[in-house]
Formats: structure tokens, sequence, C-alpha cells
């Protein structure tokens, strides 16, 4: 009986036949509207078709949305506009669902309570058997019916996001929020799913408005702590763990969190703990099993943890998820040396995350340069700014993402007299922010100032009164211009590393998805190329004793002598700390805090070498350096 109930075959035919005799008998072709040919006449032979063909099956809840779900999109597929389309539905719907009098055709109402719930509940059953495209439909057919139930969008959106159609899904957390303000639920959803398309930033005001909404709500803490996470306000984000950790302290993504957090902290011991305890509660934590692999160095003999890998990647998990166990397996296979089958995981991983993506804009990234270097000429640089700031604190440390910004940082961090602040988002935050005006023209006094000023606050919440602050943001590298003209004396040092080798690490990192050129060989390439173009206009423009350039592969070869070199440049005296960083206690909240935690060493240099045969489109920079 419950298959006979579930069997939507003759519903989906006819709802498929009723949109082709409405195609045929409106001649499509020439219409635009119902209106243009007697709308009334048009509708009412529509429904006498409907009385006819549908309405005699006696379909039940489920059957009626199938029919309509049928009709619908065969109108859309033969070029029916989308207004008339939804109208059309709205009334096959209506009649369907209207109860037969004497006369005919009496008042329509919506199916009964009880079958909406019976195909909201149907679409959880095939979420929870990981069969998304059924539960899609599942909840779209409720959403025929009652276009503003909040539950059915808000678990449409989920579906949608477990197939990694983000755009979509953050469409459907949109309108729970546009129909029901109130719902926390779909707040959560929203910052969630917005992080997941690379706006980190923007992700944090839903995930604070569900809060708002419900302060013990424990799904928005640990989104909003994962976004905090990736924002790089570790502390914020072990706030707010804790308090979620108090309400469930058995919540398995809760202490995967907190792992996540003592890692970048140096308590790899801590670490570890935290994910064993996460897969104790749930052993399939795609997460806490993916974490364990970038504590250390792996060695055959952890054989166990990559079939286990291997089995929870395979077991159904959304694009995002999946990328991560991907990434994971992908570095396993590189430690033990397998380089076939790291590059092939390393591939796996990023297909994932780049179906997710906004596309690279490679025409765009190349007008960004363009337009920097025509707004930050020598003539411009060398001019005294009216509001720069004459402080020597800030000490921006740039480069490629991967290029050993984090091993210097961690170098200058271990001198008493320095503090590495992380990766600070404040220099592309304000250039956004103000990008109208200084893709024009370098910032005028008043902006100059304010600019100085709120950097200047951001490092004393980093390290008041200490001499010199590390910003190790690869990206600033960017915005040097604007930067050199607000802070004139402070110290800029550019890691350059081996082209390929940069391109490459980037293209095994799982970053977040704004770093949307690091999914795809070619696209490394390109964005490569504009970086050194726009790197060698900085080495033409500013003064001599604002940049200093460190090699990556002579930094770890004679790790003294550019210590050395780096401690002179920033006015700062030898210290033999600086050699021994690996044991300098701090939070590295980078993809690097266990390799700096490690002593120095070389094996990452032409590590491409490996890959030569996989990695075409990078081979062309041997060159480019």
């Amino acid at each position: 009986m419950l298959h006979r109930w579930f069997d939507t075959r003759e519903a989906t035919e006819v709802g498929a036949a009723l949109a082709d005799d409405f195609v045929l008998q409106t001649d499509q072709k020439k219409t635009k509207a119902p209106a243009d040919k007697e709308p009334q006449k048009v509708l009412n032979r529509f429904l006498q078709r409907v009385d006819r063909d549908a309405r005699p099956l006696r379909l039940n809840a489920f059957k009626k949305a199938k029919l309509a779900n049928s009709f619908k999109w065969r109108l859309l597929e033969k070029g029916v506009e989308a207004q008339i389309v939804e109208e059309l539905t709205r009334a096959l719907v209506m009649r369907l669902s209207a109860k037969p009098t004497g006369s005919g055709v009496g008042p329509t109402q919506l199916p009964a309570a009880r079958n909406i719930r019976s195909l909201l509940a149907e679409g959880n059953n095939f979420m929870t058997q990981a069969a998304y495209e059924e539960a899609v439909l599942c909840y779209r057919d409720v959403l025929l019916v009652d276009s503003r139930n909040v539950m059915a969008r808000n678990n449409l959106g989920a579906a949608l996001c477990k197939l990694g159609r983000y755009q979509e899904a953050e469409e459907q957390f949109r309108r729970a929020i546009h129909i029901r303000a109130s719902d926390p639920q779909a707040h959560s959803n929203l910052g969630a799913v917005i992080r997941w398309r690379g706006r980190i930033g923007e992700s944090e005001m839903p995930l604070r408005r569900a809060l708002k909404l419900k302060p013990t709500y424990v799904d928005a803490q640990i989104n909003l702590s994962v976004t905090l996470f990736q924002l790089g306000r570790l502390r914020d984000a072990k706030g707010v763990l804790e308090k979620t950790l108090k309400i469930a302290p058995r919540n398995v993504a809760a202490l995967v969190g907190m792992g996540q957090i003592a890692g970048p902290e140096g308590h790899l011991a801590e670490a570890k703990t935290l994910f064993e305890r996460a897969l104790e509660v749930d052993p399939k934590s795609h997460a806490a099993w993916a974490a364990l692999v970038w504590l250390r160095r792996m060695t055959p003999a952890d054989s166990a943890w990559l079939q286990r890998a291997e089995q929870i990647a395979a077991g159904g998990l959304a694009p995002h998820e999946e990328a991560t166990v991907r990434f994971a397996i992908g570095k396993y296979y590189d430690d033990v040396g397998d380089f076939a089958r790291a590059f092939r995981s390393y591939q796996r991983a990023n297909e994932l995350h780049k179906a997710a993506a906004e596309p690279f804009d490679r025409e765009g990234w190349t007008r960004f340069v363009d337009d920097t270097m025509r707004v930050c000429t020598r003539e411009a640089l060398s001019s005294a700014r009216a509001g720069a700031s004459d402080s020597q604190q800030p000490v921006f440390v740039v480069g490629m993402p991967r290029s050993g910004t984090s091993l210097v940082e961690q170098i200058i961090a271990s001198h008493p007299a320095a503090r590495g602040a992380g990766e600070l988002g404040f220099w592309g935050a304000a250039m956004r922010k103000h990008e109208a005006v200084l893709r024009q023209a370098l910032p005028d006094e008043a902006l100059t100032r304010n600019l100085a000023a709120g950097y200047l606050r951001v490092l004393a919440a980093h390290a008041a009164g200490t001499p010199r602050v590390v910003d190790k943001a690869p990206f600033n590298a960017q915005y040097l211009g604007v930067i050199h003209t607000v802070f004139p004396r402070a110290r800029v040092i550019y890691l350059r590393r081996d082209p390929i080798d940069s391109c490459l690490s980037c293209y095994f990192q799982q970053f977040s998805q704004d770093l949307d050129f690091t999914m795809d060989l070619s696209d490394l390439a390109h964005y490569y190329r504009e970086h050194q173009r726009l790197v060698a206009h900085w080495r033409s423009v500013l003064p001599a004793e604002t940049l200093l350039e460190v090699p990556y592969a002579g930094l770890v070869a004679d790790q003294e002598t550019w210590t050395r070199k780096i401690l002179s440049f920033l006015g700062l005296e030898w210290d033999a700390r600086c050699l021994d960083f690996d044991r300098t206690e701090r939070t590295v909240s980078t993809a690097s805090y266990w390799q700096v935690r490690q002593k120095i060493y070389q094996r990452s240099v032409g590590r491409w070498h490996n890959y030569e045969k996989f990695i075409a489109p990078l081979l062309s920079l041997r060159d480019t350096d």
C-alpha cells in the first residue's frame, strides 16, 4: 500500500501532457501571456482539461504535487515565461485540491496539513539516506502547494547544500527569512552558506542575528565559531565554543572546532585528544578524521587512517565535506611518497571545491594590476603625503600564499621586541570599502589619516607597546602602494619561493572559496604571472630601504645568515632565540601551524619535481621568477 501511495508515474505523465496541450493550444511561439489571447477562455479550456484528465485520478497529496511539478517543469522546458508558469501551476494545484460539489467544482483548498507533513517526513527520510536529489523533489513539491512553508524552504536549502548548489540554497534561506524574519534556523543556515561561498566576513551578521533570536542555538554557535576561526579571531571562536560545550558537552562539531583552535595555539597533543573525543561520539565524523592528518607527518604505518578516510569520503558527504577529506588523503599520500595518488586526491578535492565557487575572474585580476601600477607611480609614492604616520611599528610580511610567510613571521615573533599578529584583514577590507577611490588615486589626507589611526588601533589590540608587530597577510602585496602612502617608514618583507612550488602548494591546500584562483592550475599560473608583474613594479617604485626580498630556498639553506639580514632590516638587535623559532609559543592561525613548530627543513624546495608529469599548466612558470 505504501508503495502505491508513492507511485507517481501516472501523475507525472499527466502533468507533462497537460503542459504540452497548453503550449499547443496557445501557440506559445507567438504568445507572451494568457492575456494576449482572451485569458479567461484560455484558462477555462485549461481547467476543463484538468477536470477531464487529472481530477478523475483521485490523487493523494504526494501525487498531486508530483503532477504539478511535472507540469511546471515541462512548461519551463518549453520556454513559457516563469510568471505564466507560476500562475498556471497555482491554478492547477487549486483545481486539483478543490472539493467537488453537485454543480461542478466548488471552492479550492490546500491539501490537508497531514499530507504536507507526510511529504516533509519523506524528504527528511531521503536526507538521512543521503538521497539528496529525491529530498529536493519532496521539498519542492511541498512548496508547490504551500510556498510559505518555512520548514520546507530551510530543508530544501539544506538538501541543495549537500548537492553543492550553494547559490540556490542561499536563495531558499533568504526566502525563508523573508517569510519569517524571526526564524533563527534560516539565519544560521544563511550564514553558513554565505561562508561556504567564500564571503566569510559577510557570514557573521546573519549568525549573530540567529543567536540574538535564540541565544542557546547550538548550530548557530558552531557556525559562528567557524566564521570567527576563518577570520583569524581564534580567541572569539574559542569563547563561543566553550559556551556550546557547556550546553552540549558531547557536540562533535564543537569538539572538532576546539581541536582546530588548539592546533594553531601550539597544543598539538590537546588537539589530537579533542579530535579523538569527537570520534568516540561519532566515528563517522569527516572533520575529526581529516583533522588528524594535519597534526604530524604521516607514514605507511598509518594505513588504517587512510582506509577509514576513503570509506568516509565515499559515504555521501556534501561536496565541501568530501573536499576536506580528499585534501587530507592527498596529504597522506604526499607524506608517504605516493605522488600519483596524492595528485589525484588533490585534483578531486579541487574539483569539488571549484564546483561551488565563483569562477576566477582573470580579466578582473589583470585590470586590478593595471590600475594599481597606473596609480602607484614612483613620483606619486615619493611625494610626502599629508596625514601619513611616521610609525615604524608595522612590519608587513607578504608574498604568494604558501611561500614561507608564516615561517618568517615566526622567526621575527621569536624576538623579544616583536610580536606576530597573524593575517590581519585590515588592508583588504579597507581596499574593498574604498575601491572606487583607490583604483583611481592614492588616498587623500583625510583617508590617509583615518587609515593610519584605524590600523594602529588594530596593532595595539594585538601587541600594545611592542616596537615591531608583524602582519603576515600575503595579499597585502597587492596594496603596498597604499600601505606605503599611509606608513612610509614601515618595512616590507617579500617572500620569494620557486613559482611552481608556490602554486602547487596552493593547489594542495583547502583555502576558503574566496581564493578562487587556487582551485585550477591554469588559473594559478595566470594569477602568479600577474602577481609577479605587480611585485616587479613595487621593486622599481618603492624606496630601497622599504622592501627586503627573502628567498625561501635561501632561508632554509642558510637560516642564520638570512635571519640576521631580516633582523637588521627591521632595526632589531641579534637574538639567538630567533634561530629556535620552533620553541616559540604563540598562536599561528594559518595552514602552516604544524610546520612552523618544526626545525627548519628543505624538503619543500623543488617539491614540484615529484608532480612534474601532472602539472603542465604550471611548467611555463619555470622562467618567471
